[in-house]
């Protein structure tokens, strides 16, 4: 297994299109690709075209990774191996939402337009699911269902200042093989108060600012900042009790 410091010169040599040194971080770097792409076996698509984007993630990570970002270069190629997979199989129709859930999400939509004309502010998640007669978690599902959910390389911290991180930062380093796919996530974040859990809903998956979701839920966007980071930290802790 390479060093953190021949990792960082290959991709170095890589990044100056040495093709040599593309090769072998490829070589040495399979059993990871492979680790990430098990997880889509059984989406209808072949274990060599996985392999394949999966590799074509893992070059795309070549490109991008920028040293400055201060995590290992295994570290940040996961979620780009990941997402190379995961849009193949979006844009292919691997990955659907039921037309019920569509409707629903345009109905809602539709809503929120008419609520917003007649008195001039978002309604909350509580105004929506009381007037659908659904749960706020029926109503939250719906609404991101038409969006994708962050990258874990998104830059995200506070909304009018400098000191921002990697998503990808915000979970602990040493639960980055694994344990790193959002579904050992959410599955922590279900587990949330019900308030907790529709702020990371409508940050991380509906892509909502901290000063949106302040208004949704009738708070200040420094309550929502807080309740965030505190959030986050719950999080982690959970994410290295799992391990």
């Amino acid at each position: 297994m390479m060093s953190q410091a021949e990792t960082l010169e290959l991709v170095r040599r890589a990044q100056k299109d040495d093709a040599s040194a593309k090769e072998t971080l490829i070589e040495c770097n399979s059993p990871l690709i492979k680790s990430v792409i098990k997880r889509y076996k059984d989406k209808g698509v072949e274990y060599e075209d996985l392999y394949q984007l999966g590799s074509l993630g893992f070059l795309k990570a070549i490109t991008n990774f920028d040293e400055s970002f201060n995590v290992k270069f295994t570290t940040y190629a996961v979620p780009m191996i990941a997402g190379e997979v995961k849009r193949y199989l979006r844009d292919n129709g691997f990955i659907k939402v039921s037309r019920s859930i569509k409707s629903l999400n345009i109905q809602i939509n539709k809503f929120i337009e008419r609520y917003v004309s007649e008195h001039a502010k978002t309604p909350n998640v509580d105004v929506i699911s009381k007037h659908f007669n659904l749960s706020s978690q029926e109503i939250v599902f719906a609404m991101e269902s038409n969006f994708r959910p962050l990258s874990l390389s998104t830059l995200v911290g506070e909304e009018d200042g400098d000191n921002k991180q990697l998503l990808i930062e915000k979970i602990p380093e040493k639960t980055m093989d694994e344990d790193l796919d959002l579904f050992l996530v959410m599955k922590i974040v279900n587990t949330l108060p019900k308030r907790d859990k529709k702020i990371i809903l409508l940050r991380y998956f509906r892509d909502k600012t901290q000063k949106e979701i302040a208004e949704i839920l009738g708070v200040s966007q420094v309550q929502v900042s807080r309740l965030e980071n505190k959030i986050i930290e719950t999080i982690k802790k959970s994410v290295i009790e799992k391990k």
